[in-house]
């Protein structure tokens, strides 16, 4: 028999259809190998004029200038560029105006893309040190959005392979800043001021503490992060990493702190690349909103990663409840095993 398990944050039901027959196994052989694609039509391959911010070996540079471009060309990992068709662009703040009985205002923000240099490397087979970088690049490019006009959250992704959205196989996140707080947001942060005035703790702490407890659902930890297969998954092969210690802000995460959470985002990817055959996924950052970080404490940031292991039909659309159709607990012992 199938089992309903609600998310204590959200407060969202899930089901897990296990009766459906589906072994973690299933999902590997199901899944297709993404096949290399043709640099040259690439648009990511080279170092862009237009860079923002450019990736060394050992150094991040903000502002380039034409006597070190040539260098920068011959030398960068990684660059920042604006989104050729970005769905927020720069302007004046808006005002909410009325439309009849509706509410419009108008899409000011920023939308950049963060490149890797290696056309055929995703991040699970990066280096450490290379995913650390990824993340410096991050932590910095959401400091100097923050706090711009009208920017009310920053949301920083990762859509890899074509079920997940990524109209370019060449590796790519993106960062875009927007001038209102997403609704997924809202709930989030609702959710855990609500758990944090009754209880007077951090949700996010509590299911860490009983995940490292418990131990059936951690799918890797290291030191300073945890990453584990949530009780209420929403889909099959869900994982979420948080820091251990508790922290409401991504971008106030320290240097020494980068590492472990490059470790644990890449070996993350890894087993679901080697576990999975290289599934599409999205992975996204749940952070506190840009303004008033204070108002935010009783928040926990962390990752949620989402492979593409189902397809939203009618009962999903219909009813907002996802079926997850591998127990989260068999999914993370498959994917322990994964080295």
């Amino acid at each position: 028999m199938s089992e309903l398990r609600q998310d204590i944050v959200s407060g969202d039901w899930v089901v897990i259809a296990t009766g459906r027959g589906r072994r973690p196994d299933d999902f590997a052989k199901q899944t297709k190998p993404s096949k290399p694609t043709g640099i040259d039509t690439c648009p990511f391959e080279g170092l862009a004029d237009n860079a923002l911010y450019v990736s060394l070996k050992n150094s991040e540079i903000h502002s380039i200038s034409k006597k070190s471009y040539s260098l920068l060309r011959r030398d960068w990992f990684l660059q920042i560029i604006p989104n050729k068709y970005p769905a927020f662009g720069k302007g004046l703040c808006s005002v909410v105006r009325k439309n009849g009985p509706y509410f419009e205002e108008d899409g000011v923000g920023f939308h950049d893309v963060v490149v890797t240099r290696d056309h055929n490397r995703s991040i699970a087979l990066m280096k450490t040190e290379e995913v650390a970088m990824l993340i410096r690049a991050y932590r910095d490019r959401y400091l100097q959005l923050k706090d711009s006009d009208c920017v009310e959250y920053v949301s920083i992704f990762h859509n890899h392979g074509p079920e997940a959205g990524a109209s370019i196989a060449h590796p790519h996140s993106q960062v875009v800043a927007i001038p209102v707080v997403p609704p997924t947001i809202r709930r989030s942060v609702d959710g855990s001021e609500k758990f944090y005035k009754k209880n007077k703790k951090c949700v996010h702490c509590v299911m860490v503490d009983f995940e490292r407890k418990e131990r059936e659902r951690i799918v890797y930890e290291n030191e300073l992060f945890i990453a584990f297969a949530p009780y209420a998954s929403r889909t099959a092969f869900e994982i979420r990493i948080f820091p251990k210690k508790h922290s409401a802000l991504f971008e106030t995460i320290h240097n020494s702190a980068v590492k472990d959470f490059a470790d644990a985002l890449r070996v993350s990817l890894l087993k679901l690349y080697k576990g999975l055959g290289n599934p599409s996924y999205n992975f996204f950052i749940h952070t506190s909103p840009a303004f008033d970080s204070r108002t935010f404490d009783h928040y926990h940031w962390h990752v949620e990663i989402f492979p593409k292991t189902g397809i939203w039909a009618g009962f999903e659309l219909g009813t907002g409840i996802d079926i997850s159709t591998v127990a989260p607990e068999k999914a993370a012992a498959f994917l322990r095993k994964i080295k």
